[in-house]
């Protein structure tokens, strides 16, 4: 079926709610906007799903979200009654719709005799993963779209380590997805039917307590400033309530919320793109600060799974610290930590992504602290850790991507920004009652270790010819990289789609123990290296620079010259 027809079939379909039909009525002269919405079907992979709002195949609406779920309620069905009796646990974030969306996964659920376990009122993502585990439910999903702007919502399914799907179980959900012809088919029951039945339990605070209790059980020291001044922005999403309940608990007794971002809003009317890696996103949080002469400033994303700051300067300026300096910090605080305190395993080990700078690895190294990469995302690197831990040989430390997601503790199998906020609050105060800020300690690790810079671009190119030029870009790049920048020669790449690790000065291959990802990354003689990749879940070509140098302007000098010649590759690929 083309999209053409497909647009009539839901445009006349009575088995469609009127709201749908009328929406889709509203763009029948919109040629460009109907094949956007119905040229495929909105992918179900490991993230689950993520699209705009709107009525189609290729949106997210409550037709979509019954189909993912009841692909998800057959797999779980497969697996045996033990797995449908322990259920699958459902959370969801501020945005449009999303308590409707899961609501209805849950009622999906249920007529399939699938126990759910919906939370009465928004939660953060974090919490969702403890849930899994504490409840020993077979699954979870999470209705998010993390930081994307207001006109998005998406559907994430955990497994019962608590940790995202992988693929393989993303590809068994997938086949029973496709199996699934009719809309009409899928069964969805009352909720009073439900509740009756007891194949629904509404969670309430309960399981926020035990949450609670567990993250405050992560501190690592007492002797430090809990005076210390923060400002702390939930950017008007799910981490309000739970990051300062925490530190409330933890004894800071000087924490300030920026009141325009306390609140949830599905619009995100302050902050239109609430990524906290966009310094955009803390306009708000800085005018408070300077106000209050607040000395860190904290800025959680919407569904509250990844953390940014901004430190004081001595100048009394705030300054940003990337996904990389700041998992660097945190790497260093707690691994010193246990070191000192008598708590760091001998066989520990953190984790971080392929696409991670080596700063934060550098640092675990000094105290005998092995580091594993994975792919991109946290269900590759919680399935790395968990996978690591099987075997008896080591214990998980940390994990963290440059992308701002980290944690720590082995209770929750996702990024967590509450566990995360609290870690940083005790790290600064730890550090200020020494007479240090994070940019003090910081400057330190980069005299001790080397000047490590990186920079991150995203190309945005939206829509059918935007998702084809993507495809493109990468098969191009794959076959004509730069073989040198600027005078330095290239010594290595890795093409993780295919599986292979390069040298380029002995020509020898050798087969990559990454699962294979679109993900090209290559290595420079003088340590540089970059990677680029697709989104898996935005319109984006995304490019990493890394550079090491023994001070701040070669090693900028040299990102320079990275951005110069592989934008240029890229921008010549129509």
């Amino acid at each position: 079926m083309d999209y053409k027809e497909n647009y009539n079939k839901w445009k006349t379909n009575n088995f469609f709610d009127e709201a749908t039909r009328n929406e889709l009525a509203s763009i029948e002269k919109d040629e460009k906007e109907i094949e956007d919405r119905f040229y495929k079907d909105l992918e179900f992979g490991t993230a689950g799903l993520r699209g705009k709002l709107g009525a189609g195949t290729n949106r997210m609406n409550m037709y979509i979200i019954s189909r993912a779920t009841q692909g998800l309620a057959d797999y779980i069905k497969s697996q045996g009654k033990s797995y449908m009796d322990r259920g699958v646990a459902i959370a969801y974030d501020c945005r449009h719709f999303s308590k409707e969306f899961a609501e209805r996964a849950a009622l999906v659920l249920a007529a399939n005799n699938i126990k759910a376990y919906l939370f009465e009122s928004l939660r953060p993502t974090p919490l969702l993963s403890f849930t899994v585990r504490h409840l020993k439910t077979a699954s979870g999903i999470v209705v998010t779209a993390s930081h994307n702007p207001k006109e998005y919502n998406g559907y994430k399914v955990y497994w019962e380590d608590g940790a995202q799907i992988g693929q393989d179980l993303a590809d068994a959900i997938t086949e029973n997805i496709l199996k699934i012809d009719n809309f009409e088919d899928i069964k969805v029951m009352d909720e009073k039917e439900a509740l009756d039945k007891d194949l629904l339990t509404i969670l309430g605070s309960e399981i926020d307590d035990i949450y609670v209790s567990k993250v405050k059980e992560l501190a690592l020291r007492e002797d430090i400033d809990k005076d210390i001044k923060v400002v702390y922005t939930p950017l008007n999403g799910t981490g309000n309530v739970l990051v300062r309940r925490v530190l409330r608990e933890r004894g800071f007794s000087n924490i300030s919320v920026v009141l325009e971002q306390e609140n949830p809003d599905p619009d995100f009317t302050t902050a239109p793109f609430p990524n906290p890696e966009d310094t955009r996103a803390f306009e708000y949080a800085e005018k408070l600060g300077q106000k209050l002469g607040a000395e860190l400033l904290i800025a959680t994303d919407p569904d509250c799974d990844r953390l940014a700051i901004m430190v004081r300067n001595k100048d009394g300026k705030y300054v940003s610290f990337n996904g990389n300096q700041t998992g660097a910090m945190l790497v260093k605080y707690i691994v010193e930590a246990r070191k000192e305190l008598g708590l760091l395993p001998a066989n520990g080990f953190i984790v971080k992504s392929i696409v991670t700078g080596n700063l934060g690895k550098t640092i675990a190294e000094k105290y005998g602290v092995k580091t594993f990469e994975s792919l991109t995302g946290f269900k590759n690197i919680c399935g790395k850790a968990n996978e690591l831990e099987k075997t008896g040989d080591y214990k998980f430390v940390f994990g963290y991507e440059e992308s701002i997601g980290y944690v720590t503790g082995d209770f929750v199998k996702d990024k967590d920004g509450v566990i995360s906020s609290m870690m940083l609050c005790e790290a600064a105060a730890y550090y200020k009652k020494q007479g240090k800020n994070l940019i003090d300690v910081l400057e330190e690790t980069y005299k001790e270790f080397g000047y490590y810079r990186e920079k991150q671009i995203s190309l945005v190119l939206e829509g059918v010819e935007g998702s084809k030029r993507i495809g493109r870009m990468m098969e191009v790049y794959r076959k004509e990289y730069p073989t040198e920048i600027k005078g330095v020669k290239l010594t290595q790449y890795a093409d993780y789609k295919y599986g292979k690790e390069v040298n380029i000065i002995t020509g020898s291959e050798t087969k990559s123990d990454i699962p294979a990802s679109n993900v090209l990354k290559f290595t420079l003689e003088d340590g540089s290296w970059y990677a680029v990749r697709p989104s898996g879940t935005e319109p984006k070509i995304k490019i990493y620079l890394y550079s090491k140098a023994d001070n701040n302007q070669a090693a900028e000098e040299k990102i320079s010259s990275m951005e110069e010649v592989v934008l240029g590759k890229l921008h010549s690929v129509k």
